[in-house]
């Protein structure tokens, strides 16, 4: 017999892991019931998972909810970087489920700061919140992404947008190389090209390039063997390599730039919040003032910037919490 506890499936799908989570859900406080993760590239679909994730448990959900990377409509999306094709409708038949939403993935997180605390942020900058301000929030991970947190009376309502898409804009001469190199391999050159894990990547080929400096024999294994991006994060933070130190600098150089433009587009007065899997294994890097002053460099809108808070989320499990709260707000 299915149990009838009232419960919410919930799930984070990305690019590399799909998560889900069975929550019972009481206001903002959630109880996990069940989690499990799944490597999503091993998977035809979502509903796949789905599947085999029922299997684990004999909960019967009254609504679903799922973060995907992705523009959502009409409760509809193609993934960005999955080769699948989701329709609420469909995963709402199949699974007996009455209510089932599908949320851009930077818009779910962006409902899941609700269920945080302040231990699950580091601050970056102080500033001065503006109760009435609007907030923001950009996180690279596999991909990246870009959402706004408007203002609505006493709380934020969260909307996606595709900004990661956005076309990069160098603001020196070797970014101008950068774009250069960038262009010849992609032709449009995205935010996402270069603020993401591949886009690690591509920092430290073309700088391997531009110095005319081959990659070291064991930073080319580890790189074949694994994570290209995490083995180059990992050269940097051991201080092994210099050309992975420079390009992870660089990266964090380029995360502050872009979140800058964010928190001016957004007029951000509210914060800006740094979400995604790379800043909270990089911490060290974004404290060292490297982020802040890319973040601030904007001319004659310094001194505005430099009032906004700036938080990063180091609870990775807001992008699941994101989708529970949402069905339930």
């Amino acid at each position: 017999m299915r149990n009838t506890t009232q419960c919410i499936l919930a799930g984070d799908i990305g690019g590399t892991k799909t998560r889900l989570a069975i929550f019972n859900v009481t206001g903002l406080q959630l109880e996990t019931l069940l989690e499990h993760s799944y490597p999503s590239q091993q998977y035809a679909s979502l509903s796949a998972i789905i599947e085999e994730f029922t299997g684990l448990h004999d909960y019967q959900p009254i609504a679903a909810s799922f973060g995907i990377a992705g523009p959502v409509r009409d409760n509809s999306v193609t993934a960005t970087n999955l080769p699948w094709h989701i329709n609420a409708a469909d995963i709402a038949r199949r699974f007996s489920i009455r209510q089932v939403a599908l949320l851009n993935d930077l818009e779910a997180t962006a409902w899941g700061l609700r269920a945080l605390n302040e231990d699950d942020f580091h601050v970056l900058n102080t500033g001065s919140s503006n109760p009435a301000g609007n907030a923001a929030l950009i996180a690279a991970g596999t991909g990246l992404g870009e959402a706004g947190l408007a203002r609505t009376g006493d709380s934020f309502q969260p909307f996606a947008t595709e900004g990661g898409h956005a076309s990069f804009s160098p603001g020196s001469e070797l970014e101008i190389e950068l774009l250069r190199f960038l262009t010849e391999r992609y032709g449009h050159v995205s935010w996402e090209r270069v603020l993401s894990g591949p886009g690690l990547v591509n920092l430290h080929e073309f700088l391997c390039t531009h110095r005319n400096r081959p990659v070291p024999d064991w930073l080319q294994q580890k790189m074949r063997s694994g994570d290209p991006a995490a083995a180059i994060s990992m050269a940097a933070q051991s201080g092994q390599d210099a050309l992975s130190s420079e390009a992870l600098e660089l990266f964090v150089h380029l995360y502050g730039a872009e979140s800058g433009n964010l928190a001016l587009k957004m007029m951000a007065s509210g914060g800006i919040y740094i979400g995604g899997g790379i800043a909270p294994k990089v911490l060290g890097q974004f404290t060292t003032g490297a982020f802040m002053s890319a973040f601030i460099d904007k001319g004659r809108m310094r001194a505005l910037l430099e009032q906004m808070p700036v938080r990063v989320i180091l609870n990775d499990r807001t992008a699941l919490y994101g989708p529970a709260v949402f069905v339930t707000a």
